[in-house]
């Protein structure tokens, strides 16, 4: 049986208790400063509010003032929270790791220099976390098609674990793996991580076919926009695996589950998806942002807003071509210039010869 302490109680990282559970581990699940209610209602009732599921007997909950208990004798790490909690919860590792740590990550995101240069979250972590305590410590990461909810009521689920370090990434495969938890492993923790990220971006892009039908008052009618659909999500998979090769991933890794696999899920519904029906229907993003979604987290938004403006800079550098990146570039000027939707079609797939 295995320790495992948790930084953040949301429901991806709650349900990740779910496998590791089943197999006998026990968990410890600790709450961000965001995570208070969450934390209070698993302590009193059990149930995790958002999930609206009972934790599983093996999970004990600790408010983030008792970090550092929860942490004791942990036999690995996880970060649980989302992309802007980065910073943060690099923060809190450079006091809660022990040199030696085993660190898995479910952060993704990506953050840019200003002359563009891109880097996945785990290396921010890491970075920020000090080199000498990370350098100590073993990395990896969770990506591939995984919604939470269904992870957390056992419905077939297959992931990619990730690591330069292939004897560590089979070790968290086997605390993990159960008949419902489907675990690969790939020691392409760039374009693993590039692809987590950067699906993101073009799952956005799936609501416009909704809300280009909805506005038209024909979502109802018996021809819909998948032809449409189907070219943006193969647009979005033909520059996701130009990322993956920009950052130095292997390119295949795109068509595998944590590219395309990751990008068709994220596609299929939630939050960045309601956000692109919004502007697919005539709304402005910035009132999408400001009114219709206020104060909801959009991790595609952000991704977008991230990577599109590191797109000009790398331009200029000569580092892609003015041509790359054509739906990623449109998207950005959707989201920061409020840009009406009227898609660069000519430009996808190289330019229509």
């Amino acid at each position: 049986m295995a320790k495992i302490a948790v930084l953040g109680a949301g429901i991806m990282a709650t349900a990740l208790t779910w496998p590791l559970t089943d197999n006998g581990h026990e968990v410890a699940l600790v709450g961000t400063h965001l995570d208070e209610d969450i934390i209070t209602s698993i302590q009193t009732t059990g149930v995790h509010p958002n999930l609206d599921l009972k934790v599983n007997e093996g999970v004990t909950a600790y408010q983030l003032a008792d970090a550092a208990k929860a942490f004791e004798g942990a036999d690995l790490v996880m970060s649980g929270v989302n992309s802007f909690g980065v910073d943060w919860v690099a923060d809190q590792f450079a006091t809660l790791l022990k040199p030696g740590t085993n660190v898995i990550s479910i952060t993704k995101g990506m953050q840019a220099d200003e002359d563009g240069t891109l880097h996945i979250l785990p290396e921010v972590i890491k970075k920020r976390v000090g080199a000498e305590l990370a350098d100590s410590c073993k990395w990896a990461a969770i990506t591939g098609p995984s919604i939470a909810g269904e992870l957390a009521v056992r419905h077939d689920t297959a992931v990619v674990f990730t690591s330069v370090d292939q004897e560590y990434v089979t070790w968290l495969a086997d605390l993990f793996r159960t008949d419902y938890y489907h675990v690969w492993t790939s020691t392409d923790w760039v374009g693993c991580e590039v692809a987590a990220a950067a699906k993101n971006i073009y799952a956005f892009g799936a609501g416009f076919a909704k809300g280009i039908l909805q506005a038209a008052g024909k979502e109802n009618d018996r021809y819909g926009m998948f032809n449409y659909g189907a070219a943006l999500f193969a647009q979005g998979s033909v520059e996701l695996r130009q990322f993956i090769e920009l950052l130095g991933g292997r390119g295949e890794t795109a068509t595998g589950l944590c590219g395309v696999g990751d990008m068709f899920v994220t596609s299929m519904g939630g939050r960045n998806v309601k956000a692109g029906t919004f502007v697919g229907s005539g709304v402005k993003f910035s009132e999408v942002r400001d009114v219709h979604m206020l104060g909801v987290t959009l991790e595609g938004v952000a991704a977008i807003r991230v990577v599109g403006a590191a797109l000009a800079p790398l331009t200029e550098r000569g580092v892609i071509k003015p041509e790359d990146f054509p739906f990623c570039r449109y998207l950005y000027e959707i989201i920061e210039h409020d840009a009406p939707l009227d898609l660069p079609w000519s430009t996808f797939f190289g330019g229509e010869k």
